[in-house]
């Protein structure tokens, strides 16, 4: 190593052990490769990019939920002076790839709309982290797609994390096939890196900071008081302004929006309206919710999404009815994610600690 990339490489696995030390944790054995890696990425960085005749390796790191990937690669994000970095969750990112090819499609055919979209996401970016990729809709295959080749041939480091390998992306039989050109290609020009320690960081209680979303609740029908909640009242009902439509709201109060689960979650809604609702609102109350092996297939994912966004932009979420969760196995294919959901969940206080 050169001094400066040998002092950016110590310089971040001291940031590495800072970080841990004051979450009050030690690293775990599974996440010691990934901060070896990344420690060496930011060794990489150190070179001036007119200097590299193409940028350092992509990482892609994956596991199940509540490993620390996302600690991993934010922690990794602060730790490097560069100003030239960002960070973007997939359900973020995606709204506004879209938003960006819907302009763009009058000027430019196809992929070329992805890719001016794509290079006004990342800016002038030299390192994209792209937290909680996944590719699951058969109709969005293909725009995936073209982002991820978009984004290896820019000449910036791309660091993903994801619950899936890239062999698990897409993981409907009728429509992997489609998607396989691209774990192809995240194999060949990602290190593909695995994360997959035995214990759920989310559900081990740590001193110091406690985001909104882990103050929220899960309350019982009539334990609205012991979240400092009163029922909306009869004139409270109104339409809320979300991603290009209103949605029926049961109450709008200061930093409050109070949505019903048939509303919200049976109804015809997606991520681009929780997004907005979650920019306007520090608080979510969402009630009447269901054990979800009574909700549709919908309305599950619906639920599911929802849970993620509040959880990445730390809404705090107050949920009122049965357990969601109840009667729903890990190895049930009702839900996508199920995992991920049920470990979000439990980061959330019952009535008796709240």
């Amino acid at each position: 190593m050169t001094n400066r990339v040998g002092r950016e490489y110590e310089a971040m696995r001291a940031h590495f052990l800072r970080a841990a030390a004051d979450r009050g944790f030690t690293l775990d054995p599974a996440q010691e490769a990934p901060v070896e890696r990344l420690s060496r990425l930011a060794g990489e960085l150190a070179h001036p990019a007119w200097r590299l005749r193409r940028p350092p390796r992509h990482l892609y790191l994956w596991g199940p939920v509540g490993r620390g990937k996302s600690w991993l690669v934010d922690t990794f994000l602060d730790g490097l002076p560069t100003p030239r970095k960002r960070r973007l969750h997939f359900h973020d990112f995606f709204r506004r790839l879209h938003g960006g090819v819907a302009r763009h499609a009058d000027d430019h055919q196809g992929g070329a709309a992805v890719d001016r979209a794509v290079d006004e996401l990342r800016g002038d970016c030299r390192v994209l982290v792209f937290d909680e990729f996944h590719a699951h809709d058969a109709g969005d295959a293909m725009l995936v797609a073209r982002l991820f080749h978009t984004l290896l041939e820019r000449r910036i480091t791309l660091v993903t994390t994801s619950n899936y390998p890239p062999a698990g992306l897409m993981p409907n039989p009728l429509y992997h096939h489609l998607f396989e050109p691209t774990i192809r290609l995240i194999e060949e020009r990602m290190d593909v890196l695995d994360v997959s320690g035995p214990e759920d960081f989310r559900r081990r209680s740590r001193p110091g900071h406690r985001p909104r979303f882990a103050q929220g609740a899960r309350l019982d029908p009539g334990g609205e008081a012991a979240a400092g909640l009163v029922p909306p009242g009869p004139g409270e009902a109104g339409p809320v302004a979300a991603h290009h439509r209103e949605l029926p709201a049961r109450a709008v109060r200061d930093g409050l929006v109070w949505f019903g689960f048939e509303e919200l979650c049976e109804g015809r809604t997606a991520v681009p309206d929780y997004l907005a609702l979650a920019e306007r609102f520090p608080t979510l109350v969402l009630d009447g919710v269901p054990p979800l092996t009574g909700a549709s297939p919908e309305a599950r994912q619906r639920f599911a999404n929802l849970v993620d966004v509040c959880c990445d932009r730390d809404v705090r979420l107050l949920l009122i009815g049965t357990d969601p969760m109840a009667g729903l196995s890990p190895e049930a294919p009702l839900l996508r994610d199920l995992d991920r959901t049920a470990s979000r969940l439990a980061l959330l206080r019952g009535p008796e600690t709240g």
